[in-house]
């Protein structure tokens, strides 16, 4: 059943882009992508938000244009180059690949991003509401990368931090710290390439939205040599060993951090929604903010969670934990797939029923995409180590 409900919502999407080619002209203001790589012409976006690919290939048999779970054929001319566009897509930013007879490749035109669990191409669909991570002449930040040996997991990692502007000429002044997590099959490299989190920051700053505040993106797989494995028979993760014994230990050493639980928050998206509420739910004396963007710590069955059960009976206690956690935030696409609704949804009626305060907000017209994120990041550092 699961397959043929597969098969029907494909078809669907297959008919609605060939209905779409043949019921509406395609505009002809096309134009790079963001992220193209420099000089190069494609990909391009245009008014519509249809993507145009083209490669050149002279002795391929067929070429497509792998988006958004559709592959739209591209058409080649006589002197080897293929061309075709997609229907309109989503606002924001989306992975695809070109198939070049049946091998799934990278687009030579654009950056590079590390999503769906490789190296691959990435485009940017101009949102209407893309200001607020827009490169601006403001005062900004820096990322850097760091490289440490973790003891746990007896490998090297590796860790990005945000530091605000004004951080290397103040070297007085120290810092609430935001501890922020990608979500599954990315790396630490997506908040600040895909989720642009520097640039958020730098203007919410800027215009006095959001305090000044350090943040750190690790990547969030973390496995002990030769682990014990789940029911599952995957490895069991030991993240939140080293964010807690190694990670924040680091950050307070090496950083001027603001080190108690009032000036820490910790969030991800996802897989990252996920470890970061189990982390924070078993860690309350050392974070005192949480963000989940679509996702809770579990996706439950039911329409109903026992507060008595989930989480060994952490939420149980509502009036403690509303003195103990300052801001509570969920995030939601209104595109979103299952099962992130229903999980999203019966872990809100728990926190209800509990007397729980937490804010809630529904990006519009997103999915389970970098713009959700965005939008949630945005949303959640305003609220962050404010009294």
């Amino acid at each position: 059943m699961k397959h043929l409900k597969l098969y029907i919502t494909v078809a669907a999407l297959v008919l609605s882009s060939t209905v779409f080619a043949q019921s509406t002209k395609v505009k002809e203001d096309f134009k790079p992508s963001d992220v193209n790589q420099p000089g190069r012409a494609f990909p391009q976006v245009n008014s519509q938000g249809c993507v145009r690919a083209q490669i050149s290939a002279p002795e391929a048999n067929m070429v497509q244009l792998d988006i958004g779970g559709v592959k739209y054929k591209m058409v080649k001319d006589e002197n080897g180059v293929w061309t075709g566009e997609s229907a309109p897509q989503d606002e924001g930013f989306h992975y695809y690949q070109l198939n070049i007879d049946g091998a799934s490749v990278p687009d030579p035109g654009t950056k590079y991003f590390y999503g769906a669990g490789r190296w691959g191409s990435g485009i940017e669909i101009p949102a209407h509401d893309q200001e607020f991570y827009a490169l601006k002449d403001v005062p900004h930040g820096s990322v850097g990368e760091h490289l440490y040996f973790s003891d746990i997991t007896q490998r090297w990692r590796r860790y990005f931090v945000y530091t605000p502007p004004g951080y290397e000429e103040d070297t007085d002044k120290r810092y609430p710290v935001l501890y922020l997590q990608h979500g599954s099959f990315e790396d630490e490299t997506g908040w600040s390439a895909q989720g642009k989190a520097s640039f958020i920051l730098d203007n919410l700053i800027a215009d006095g939205k959001a305090l000044p505040m350090i943040i750190v993106m690790d990547n969030g797989y973390a496995y002990k040599p030769k682990t014990a494995t789940s029911g599952s028979g995957r490895p069991v993760s030991a993240f939140e060993e080293v964010m807690i014994n190694e990670i924040i230990p680091m950050i307070d050493s090496k950083f001027r951090t603001l080190a108690d639980r009032e000036h820490r928050a910790i969030a991800g998206l996802s897989m990252g929604a996920n470890q970061t509420m189990r982390i924070i739910m078993n860690n309350l004396d050392t974070f005192s903010n949480y963000g989940g963007f679509s996702g809770t710590s579990n996706y439950p069955s039911s329409d109903e969670i026992d507060p008595a059960t989930f989480l060994g009976g952490q939420f149980n206690d509502g009036k403690a934990l509303n003195k103990q956690i300052k801001v509570f935030w969920l995030g939601l696409g209104s595109k979103e797939p299952n099962p992130f609704p229903g999980s999203v949804g019966a872990f809100r009626k728990m926190l209800e029923k509990q007397g729980i305060k937490y804010v809630y907000y529904e990006s519009p017209e997103t999915a389970h995409e970098w713009l959700t994120w965005r939008r949630s990041l945005h949303q959640y550092a305003q609220l962050l180590f404010k009294d």
